[in-house]
């Protein structure tokens, strides 16, 4: 299964809370891969709280064209649930 991001809240420190397709919901700390040229844009917290959810690629995105792969969302989230 490819996970699916349905749902993305935007949370202070460069976090986002999520919900996926199969149910499982987290907070995902993306600070740590704010880097690059399409990323490092989103350092700037007004930046980082337009994240949405992209219809089309199915997972979080951000008007300056930068997006996550949901797989590597899912796998930031789903440790969580594993260990709660």
């Amino acid at each position: 299964m490819i996970p699916k991001v349905l749902e993305a809240k935007p949370l202070k420190g460069y976090r986002l809370w999520l919900r996926f397709n199969d149910g499982l919901t987290g907070i995902v700390d993306l600070e740590g891969e704010l880097w690059g040229p399409v990323f490092e844009p989103l350092k700037d917290s007004a930046a980082f709280s337009q994240a949405y959810v992209d219809p089309e690629l199915e997972t979080v995105a951000w008007p300056n064209g930068a997006d996550f792969a949901p797989e590597f969302l899912y796998q930031a989230v789903a440790p969580q649930v594993a260990t709660s």
